[in-house]
C-alpha cells in the first residue's frame, strides 16, 4: 500500500512508523523544511520524538503534490483547527480513489463539525464520503512509536473503508477494532481532551484520588450525553474511544491536555503554558467548541462549562470546583 501521512508532529510521525512497520510505502508531509530534511537524511524527527530512530523507508516532503499524488491511503494528522485549511490544499492532488482517514481529535470551532465532517465538506466533490474514516483510541505517540501494545478503533461511513483502515494499520503491537459508530467515536475521542484538562487541574491543585475518580466518571457521562444527543450508540462510550481514551488521557504523563490543566491547577496562566509548548493541546480549542455546541443543543455539561470558564474567563479553579460541588442534588441514573 502507498500511504501518506499529512502532518509530521508526534502523532503523525508515530503512525508513519506503524505503517512502515507494516511494510507500506510511507510518505509524510512536514510543514518545516528542517524536519523533512532530518527525516530523510538522519531518520530522526528533531522536534517531535527526537530520540526515536525512524525506519529508513519513511520519506518526508514539504510539497503536498509530491506527497499526496498517486497514494492509496491519506492520513490527516494535522491539528483539528487547521484540518479544513490543509485538506483544501491537499484536494487538487487526489484522484478520488483514496481512502482518507482522520487521526486528529477535535471539534471545529465555528461549525461544531467533527473531523470526518470537515473532510466531507472540503473533499466531498472529489472523495466519496464512504471513503472517509477515523482512527481513534487510547494511544500516546510516545508509546505507539516504540511499538508498545496499543488498541484503537477505526470507524468510517462504510464498513469497507473501516476495514481497509483496520488492515492498513493492524500490527502485532497496534491492534485495530472496527467500530460502526462514527459520531460516537469522534465525540468520545474529542471531548475526553476537555476532561483531561479538568483532570490535570485536579492533580495540579492536589484535590486527591476521590476527586479524580469522580471527575472521570462524571466526565464520561458528559461525553455520553452529548453523543446520545447526536445519535451515537451508548456502547461506544464504554469502549476504546470513550472510557479507554478518557483513562489514558486523564492519567498519563504523556498527555498534553493533562499537562495544561496541571499547570493551571498550580496557578499558572493558560497563555504562559501554551507559549512554552511545542505541541498542540487539542483540548483547549475543543473546550470552546464543545461549550457552545452543548449550549446550542441544550445538553447539560457542567464540567465542560467549568473548564471553559477557567480557560477563557479566568475563573479561579477552586471557585469553579465549589460551584460544581454545590449544584442541586440529583439522581445518578434518573429513571426518566
Amino acid at each position: 500500500m502507498k500511504a501518506t501521512v499529512i502532518g509530521a508532529g508526534s502523532w503523525g510521525t508515530a503512525l508513519a512508523v506503524v505503517l512502515a512497520s507494516n511494510g507500506h510505502d510511507v510518505a509524510i508531509w512536514a510543514r518545516e523544511r528542517e524536519i523533512a530534511d532530518a527525516i530523510n537524511l538522519n531518520h530522526h524527527n528533531p522536534t517531535y520524538l527526537p530520540d526515536l530512530e525512524l525506519p529508513s523507508g519513511i520519506r518526508a516532503f514539504t510539497d503536498l503534490a509530491d506527497c499526496a499524488r498517486g497514494r492509496d491511503l491519506i492520513v490527516f494528522a494535522t491539528p483539528s483547527q487547521t484540518m479544513r485549511e490543509v485538506s483544501i490544499k491537499v484536494k487538487p492532488y487526489l484522484d478520488g480513489e483514496e481512502i482518507v482517514v482522520s487521526v486528529s481529535k477535535g471539534i471545529e470551532n465555528e461549525t461544531f463539525l467533527t473531523m470526518t465532517q470537515v473532510l466531507g465538506e472540503t473533499l466531498g466533490d472529489k472523495i466519496d464520503t464512504d471513503h472517509i474514516g477515523v482512527l481513534y483510541g487510547p494511544s500516546h505517540a510516545e508509546e505507539v512509536s516504540r511499538l508498545k501494545p496499543t488498541l484503537v478503533a477505526s470507524a468510517a461511513n462504510s464498513k469497507k473503508a473501516a476495514m481497509y483502515i483496520q488492515q492498513a494499520f493492524m500490527t502485532q503491537m497496534f491492534r485495530v477494532y472496527v467500530n460502526h459508530d462514527v459520531i460516537g467515536v469522534e465525540v468520545g475521542g474529542s471531548v475526553k481532551n476537555v476532561m483531561a484538562i479538568a483532570a490535570g487541574i485536579c492533580d495540579g491543585a492536589g484535590l486527591g484520588d476521590n476527586a479524580k475518580a469522580a471527575l472521570l466518571t462524571r466526565g464520561l457521562q458528559e461525553m455520553r450525553r452529548l453523543g446520545l444527543r447526536l445519535g451515537a450508540s451508548s456502547d461506544t462510550f464504554a469502549g476504546l474511544t470513550g472510557l479507554g481514551d478518557l483513562i489514558v488521557t486523564c492519567t498519563s504523563e504523556h498527555s498534553r491536555n493533562r499537562y495544561v490543566g496541571y499547570h493551571i491547577g498550580k496557578g499558572e496562566k493558560l497563555g504562559d503554558i501554551i507559549a512554552r509548548m511545542n505541541m498542540v493541546a487539542e483540548g483547549v480549542a475543543t473546550t470552546r467548541s464543545v461549550f457552545f455546541w452543548a449550549k446550542q443543543l441544550g445538553v447539560e455539561m457542567p464540567i465542560t462549562h467549568a473548564v471553559y470558564r477557567i480557560l477563557f474567563e479566568d475563573k479561579c479553579p477552586m471557585e469553579a470546583l465549589r460551584e460544581l460541588m454545590s449544584r442541586e442534588a440529583k439522581e445518578e441514573h434518573p429513571l426518566s
